[in-house]
């Protein structure tokens, strides 16, 4: 029996007096790309930040592989919103590729030659390799979000968290980050994946996660994401998403 990758129980989240998620239970498995969808201010990064670690809930409790999230952290990679990052850091792309491989190093263990292999392969992934010696404040904004994936692969980690991974890049490099994850979850991996647009969620995820402060509804893609669950979840903002495309 396969033992789930995260579950979560009862998760509750406050900001101050603002009540953020509400008992959340969420029992996520391997090999299944999970797309978390829900309106501005639902609770999707919080949601994201509390399975990692990043903030104190309020209550409820969260194991990933069984375990706390400190014992299991090298097996975890987390792709944050762009306007999180310092893209004036004096860091070049190979630098922060080479991120991925500190969870497995020792204290004041050196980066080596397998870790740059490793490195070198994840951006030869993401057809980046050109991009090495480059400043990372110099890049696209699809660069940018390649740059952070492929510190995630250099991980090797078994758990992705991808924070609205297709923000400010092309169609072209949005298809090549889906056909990655895809591949990902071939190989047993498990991703969360914060998406807005509502076109695309049936073709690139096989599990949504539908929220709004408290979870909707989450599962089979093809039998969760229905109008009358997207109502729910998304109420008055429906018809804004209509007008825009972001669902037909």
């Amino acid at each position: 029996m396969n033992l789930p990758t995260v579950q979560v129980k009862g998760l509750s989240v406050s900001y101050g007096q603002k009540r953020v998620l509400s008992n959340i239970h969420l029992q996520l498995n391997a090999g299944n790309i999970y797309g978390v969808v829900g309106p501005n201010g639902a609770g999707k990064s919080t949601l994201f930040k509390s399975i990692l670690g990043l903030i104190e809930p309020n209550s409820g409790s969260i194991k990933i592989f069984e375990k706390e999230i400190d014992d299991v952290r090298k097996r975890v990679a987390y792709v944050p919103q762009k306007d999180e990052v310092d893209w004036s850091f004096p860091a070049t792309v190979m630098d922060i590729v080479l991120q991925g491989r500190y969870p497995h190093k020792k204290l004041f263990q050196r980066i080596d030659d397998h870790d740059r292999k490793i490195a070198r392969n994840a951006l030869k992934d993401l057809e980046i390799e050109e991009l090495a010696d480059r400043q990372i404040g110099r890049l696209s904004g699809g660069q940018q979000q390649r740059v952070f994936i492929a510190r995630a692969l250099a991980q090797e980690a078994e758990l992705f968290f991808l924070d609205e991974p297709f923000v400010g890049v092309d169609m072209m490099t949005e298809q090549r980050i889906i056909n990655i994850l895809k591949k990902l979850s071939n190989e047993n991996k498990t991703l969360l994946v914060v998406h807005h647009d509502l076109s695309t969620v049936s073709e690139y995820f096989n599990q949504v996660i539908l929220l709004n402060q408290r979870l909707i509804a989450y599962g089979d893609t093809k039998t969760i994401f229905t109008q009358e669950n997207i109502s729910a979840c998304y109420g008055p903002q429906l018809t804004i998403l209509h007008k825009t495309g972001m669902i037909t």
